[in-house]
């Protein structure tokens, strides 16, 4: 029994140039187990070789590939056993540690929220007060707008451009699609960086955060946030 790769991410195939993108395995022929040589003598009429006493009922007197036999199975190149689905990570490079994602989300985090706060305060939407009475709805829900398009801009164009953030640059990761490997597509990284960033910008701030990437500490077996199972990708090692 075959199962298909976990479906793709929205964003249409990968390009045949992209550098990241998983290559399928190289089939190799079945090899006989007597070489390039007959099967031993003997095998001829009324022997365990000839074609009326197959076991597996296809005339060659060899087992078909990989579950073709009296057990059923997937094609070749599947489980012999019908019982498990390929693994997606499989020629991939290993996942990345949960810590040090933490840590590039915090670099990217603080690389936007200077600049965040330097064009609040040129368009005059920087100011908070915890004074109820002199709350500006406005300038606050500007901040908030404003603080949302920059955070879901970079993280979109850098994840679609790369597969790499500043902060993930710089510690040796990369997000990748999960079904074949390949950078994330604009679509993609957009829906990726609209559930990590837009409950941060307007209301759940550092907690939202904690959550949605904290997830990656005890999910399994692909260690991701909750932006990453809405996008289906996943975070690995460049180093």
């Amino acid at each position: 029994m075959t199962t298909e790769p976990p479906p793709g991410s929205g964003g249409g195939e990968p390009p045949e140039d992209d550098p990241f993108r998983k290559r399928p395995p190289r089939q190799e022929p079945p090899q006989s187990p007597y070489g390039q040589g007959q099967p031993p003598s003997g095998a001829g009429q009324g022997s365990p070789y000839d074609a009326s006493h197959d076991p597996y009922g296809g005339g060659s007197g060899q087992p078909p590939p990989f579950g073709g036999g009296p057990y059923g199975g997937g094609p070749q190149g599947g489980d012999p056993y019908g019982g498990y689905p390929a693994d997606p990570l499989s020629g991939m490079p290993p996942l990345a540690d949960s810590g040090k994602r933490t840590l590039a989300r915090i670099i990217d985090m603080i690389l936007v929220f200077i600049v965040v706060s330097l064009l609040a305060w040129a368009f005059g939407v920087a100011q908070y007060t915890v004074d109820a009475d002199d709350i500006e709805f406005g300038k606050t829900f500007g901040r908030e707008l404003l603080a949302a398009i920059l955070y879901v801009a970079y993280d979109t164009i850098l994840t679609a451009k790369s597969g790499q953030t500043l902060g993930k640059k710089w510690l040796g990761m990369r997000v990748a699609n999960l079904d074949n490997g390949s950078t994330p597509s604009t679509q993609t990284s957009l829906i990726r960086a609209l559930v990590l960033w837009v409950p941060f910008a307007f209301c759940c701030a550092c907690v939202w955060t904690a959550i949605c990437g904290g997830w990656s500490f005890f999910d399994k077996p692909y260690k991701q946030g909750l932006h990453d199972k809405a996008a289906k990708t996943v975070v690995v090692s460049t180093r």
